[in-house]
């Protein structure tokens, strides 16, 4: 309670006239954000797990608690999160109201689906209790709603059982179709080869070399590989042979911790913009370093110094425009997308998680602020850098975007988006989402979504 009552007195000092927001040090968003002067809420009583029930697989989470200190405190029971986003210092919170997505979303949907119920604080200054029959309004359209409903302040989610170790095959395609084909015959029958798979991604280095990671729990001891040090885990994946059909592969062993974190040491593969994959300087490179969290930082010092863009400058080159997205592609259209996105953004390697949520067709009334279709799979696509600047602001998003809804699409909104507000409404909650936010913030202390994704305050 003490971490409730600080957070609701840090809402009562902010003035009437200034919009609610968290007092954070650090985000994993992409977006820039409007600087301010007025006070944050204060959630530094938030951030640990209130407590884990091993007898039913739950755990009470307050909002503010990383997935680190989450998983830190599950797996000593042999459990974890149905979804586990990639990087260590997203919140639970941060997942629910922003989406996450994971290898094992193809099985277990999107992190807000394995919620039970969660205490929410509104723009009326209030902390609800929401879930399917509590608010359920609120608590369908919270998912992707980034803190413009109000901030989760206590979260109970299920768990599922882990095992000691995770086997991977990494699976050489040389064509776009055939691992799409692939991936989509996985997620229907929960199979490779006869046996049941657990976790399931994907990396494109191009369109004649590209690879499914397909993960399978297991208690059986052995070797294992650390991709903490001087290997990396994306360039531990590629191999030579293409088989047959896809079958055979390079074989591979985790632990169930580091799988769950073999992408944050390198932030995927994004540490290469900061030299720590060069071999030399990784050496010399402090392993407490070697984690996004620290990637971070020194993004948020090219954001305030401009650094790359006066690199750019010195060597005779224009500005560069960042490109950081994922999207969510019906894996009907994804080959569709993978090929035009090849053909026209120069970026690489690409991101494949394939998703499917667990509701079926007519269950509930669906997450209306991102409303993919139950019982349908589609492939998210992250993709993560930065491109010469066109003629105008944003033209490579753009593009992307316009092609994102040409493929029946959605994209994530973590990061820089420039949709009008009239395909912005009807893409994400449209009449829903306005009803809610009349309901639950009557006054607009909370940012409108729209001014918040598109318009950066």
């Amino acid at each position: 309670m003490t971490g409730v009552n600080r957070l609701l007195a840090s809402y009562r000092a902010i003035p009437p006239t200034s919009s609610v927001r968290l007092a954070k040090p650090t985000s994993n968003l992409f977006r820039a954000r409007a600087k301010r002067d007025a006070p944050g809420l204060d959630t530094s009583g938030l951030t640990g797990v209130i407590s884990v029930d091993a007898e039913s697989r739950t755990a009470d989470v307050a909002g503010m608690c990383t997935y680190e200190d989450l998983v830190a405190a599950t797996l000593p029971f042999g459990l974890s999160p149905l979804v586990v986003p990639q990087l260590k210092t997203i919140t639970l919170g941060g997942a629910v109201t922003g989406l996450g997505i994971e290898s094992a979303s193809f099985r277990n949907g999107l992190p807000h689906e394995s919620v039970l119920e969660m205490d929410i604080l509104t723009g009326a200054g209030e902390v609800l209790t929401t879930s399917p029959i509590e608010h359920p309004d609120l608590y369908r359209a919270f998912p992707n709603s980034y803190g413009t409903l109000g901030y989760a302040v206590r979260l109970r989610i299920e768990l599922e059982t882990v095992q000691p170790f995770v086997a991977l095959r990494h699976i050489r395609f040389g064509s776009l179709k055939s691992l799409v084909s692939a991936m989509d015959r996985i997620i229907d029958t929960g199979q490779f080869d006869g046996v049941a798979v657990d976790y399931l991604d994907g990396v494109v280095f191009s369109a004649d070399e590209s690879y499914l990671c397909v993960g399978v729990r297991t208690a059986t001891p052995g070797p294992v590989s650390d991709y903490t040090g001087q290997h990396i885990y994306y360039q531990s994946m590629r191999h030579e042979h293409e088989a047959a059909d896809g079958a055979g592969g390079k074989h591979d062993r985790l632990t169930i911790h580091d799988y769950l974190w073999r992408w944050d040491t390198d932030w995927f593969w994004c540490s290469r913009a900061f030299g720590a994959q060069n071999p030399r300087l990784r050496r010399l490179w402090p392993r407490r370093y070697r984690r996004s969290s620290f990637y971070w930082k020194l993004v948020g010092y090219d954001q305030r110094f401009g650094i790359a863009d006066r690199i750019e400058k010195h060597n005779g080159r224009p500005p560069l425009e960042r490109v950081v997205q994922d999207v969510e592609v019906p894996i009907q259209r994804c080959t569709e997308f993978l090929e035009w996105f090849l053909a026209n953004v120069p970026i690489e390697p690409i991101w494949l998680c394939p998703l499917r949520l667990r509701e079926t067709p007519g269950s509930a009334t669906g997450w209306p602020l991102y409303p993919i279709r139950p019982g349908h799979s589609y492939v998210n696509i992250g993709f993560w850098s930065s491109v010469p600047a066109g003629s105008s602001e944003g033209t490579t998003n753009r593009l992307i975007e316009a092609k994102v809804s040409e493929v029946d699409g959605h994209k994530s909104l973590y990061s820089d988006s420039y949709y009008p507000r009239e395909e912005f409404e009807e893409l994400y909650g449209g009449e829903t989402y306005k009803t809610v936010k009349k309901t639950y913030d009557p006054d607009t202390r909370l940012l409108d979504l729209y001014a918040k994704a598109v318009q950066r305050q």
